[in-house]
């Protein structure tokens, strides 16, 4: 096989990665695929107060999704660094806010979240993230 063709198989795997990560913040959560998208020693280097942890961040995953129960996310754009085996995504979600969520709530209303994440991939497997999301709909400020 040439490198071209290696390159666009892997590109190819690396999109699926990231768009079946995305997918997990759609109600109901598919916790095998969690488990088995991210690495035992997944990093969280934008936990927020949580444990940078795999743990962690299905923490705050479980208290998302809590929040707007019937929520769904989709991939807006993907950039894939080949060489560092990173992925940055650009995606949004709408969910209506049912619990209290970031002090906030319910407040009953459609929300929209917007985000940009990085992963970065090993062995098929998902290691480190980092991600800004973009929830002042709900929160006001």
């Amino acid at each position: 096989m040439c490198m071209k063709e290696m390159h666009r198989r892997r590109r190819e795997a690396l999109a699926v990665i990231a768009r079946r990560w995305i997918s997990l913040w759609t109600v109901p959560v598919d916790w095998a695929s969690f488990d088995a998208l991210h690495a035992d020693d997944f990093e969280d280097a934008s936990s927020a107060g949580r444990p940078g942890t795999r743990e962690g961040f299905a923490q705050g995953l479980r208290e998302l999704v809590d929040a707007f129960p019937d929520l769904r996310a989709s991939v807006n754009d993907l950039v894939i660094d080949l060489e560092k085996s990173r992925i940055a995504v650009r995606w949004s979600a709408e969910g209506t806010n049912r619990n209290r969520y970031l002090g906030v709530g319910p407040t009953n209303r459609l929300t929209r979240i917007t985000g940009i994440e990085i992963i970065e991939v090993r062995d098929d497997r998902i290691v480190r993230r980092w991600g800004e999301w973009d929830i002042t709909e709900h929160t006001g400020s």
